[in-house]
């Protein structure tokens, strides 16, 4: 089957290798002129793996992980650590390594895989009109594609969740904004082999080990959206919001580039579970929408489109029929995701102070036995085991 698929972020790009893997033909159009990840690196824990791996990249994703042995929560103000603990146990219990993994390489990496020249850049979505069997997708240039089914993996802002769905439902603020980017790993802001979460006031500092001796870091601070914000200003505003935080966390704020420093109002779509109209289907964050306080938002796309692939390849009455059973086996899957990561948000960024105080005061008693259930739980329900 010709199969059109709509965006080209991981999900999509993802979506592209399976299905080609699977003996479709496969085009990806992407409005951007120019591919540009959205954040400078991503938690991809051992279900994303395991999907990478199946598709036969396995060598390569190793080799753009960062090597992340221990977990550490400490003390924002104070910088004692509150827990430490190996993810050796996780690493056992699930059979996969989780990799720290910089966008830019990921999905350099996916692309290379998917076929650069399957990948058509500057095509804007505009409509999508079915004729019997066949889907054809409208671009703003005026072109046509037209394929045996289409996905939209077009992301949080996704055009076809318009045609999928009657009424689409709106994005949700979830109440905080979060700075993140990339530096050289440094012993006097945290272990390099060590990812270490600096916590106080329902905000989060954030350093993980990524390939190449960088650290990628985040800030999270629970704040109105809508806020005015001027890239030079980054390291101004954070020594604001962290004044009096230990000195890693200030080390942190002096070396970032700001010009390099992403800052993203984090929002999330109240789960919904029709994915599919006809030859068309969602996938990736089109489908569910989350916020990144579990790290998976983008494992979930990779799991979606490594399911959309079997059900075309095992289901034979119809496209629309095996759609459907994609949809099926993900949708709630993907809504309990959103939902764990909402919660998750919630204790972490102070919605209720009385929880998150709770919180840190468990995590002086943790022996990561806790921490570790709860992303076992996450990834626990993959369709690769």
């Amino acid at each position: 089957m010709k199969i059109i698929i709509i965006g080209a972020g991981m999900g999509g790009l993802t979506a592209g290798i399976a299905l080609q893997r699977a003996g479709h033909e496969v085009e990806v159009f992407e409005r951007v002129q120019e591919i540009r990840p959205v954040g400078a690196a991503i938690s991809l824990w051992s279900n994303g793996v395991k999907c990478l791996n199946y598709l036969g990249l396995e060598q390569q994703v190793a080799a753009l992980g960062g090597r992340m042995d221990f977990m550490a929560y400490v003390q924002g103000h104070s910088g004692k650590t509150m827990t430490r603990f190996s993810l050796e146990p996780l690493v056992q219990q699930v059979g996969q390594r989780p990799y720290p993994v910089v966008r830019a390489a990921l999905q350099e990496m996916l692309l290379q895989a998917c076929g650069r020249d399957r990948v058509h850049l500057g095509r804007a979505l505009v409509a999508i009109e079915e004729q019997g069997d066949e889907v054809v997708a409208v671009f703003a240039d005026g072109s046509r594609a037209t394929g045996d089914l289409l996905i939209g993996a077009d992301g949080t802002h996704s055009i076809v969740r318009s045609h999928v769905l009657e009424h689409p439902p709106q994005r949700r603020y979830a109440g905080y904004v979060n700075w993140n980017g990339l530096v050289q790993a440094s012993a006097d802001m945290a272990p390099a082999d060590q990812w270490t979460t600096f916590v106080g006031e329902g905000k989060r500092v954030s350093v993980m080990p990524v390939a190449g001796g960088r650290f990628y870091f985040f800030f999270d601070v629970p704040l109105p959206g809508g806020l005015p914000y001027e890239r030079a200003d980054a390291q101004r505003l954070l020594r604001g919001y962290f004044d009096g935080w230990a000195q890693p966390v200030q080390t942190l704020i002096d070396r970032i580039d700001p010009q390099t420093t992403n800052r993203v109002e984090i929002h999330d779509i109240e789960p919904f579970m029709t994915w599919t109209r006809g030859r068309v289907a969602l996938l990736g964050d089109a489908a569910h929408s989350t916020t990144p306080d579990i790290g998976q938002g983008g494992c979930a796309a990779m799991e979606d489109a490594v399911v959309l692939a079997m059900s075309l390849q095992t289901h034979t009455l119809g496209v629309p029929d095996a759609l459907r059973r994609y949809q099926n086996r993900r949708n709630q899957r993907a809504a309990d995701l959103v939902l764990r990561a909402r919660k998750r948000c919630d204790i972490t960024h102070g919605s209720d102070p009385a929880l998150t105080q709770a919180w840190y005061d468990s995590l002086w008693q943790e022996d990561g036995s806790g921490i570790i259930r709860g992303i076992v739980a996450n990834i626990e329900g993959n369709p690769l085991g």
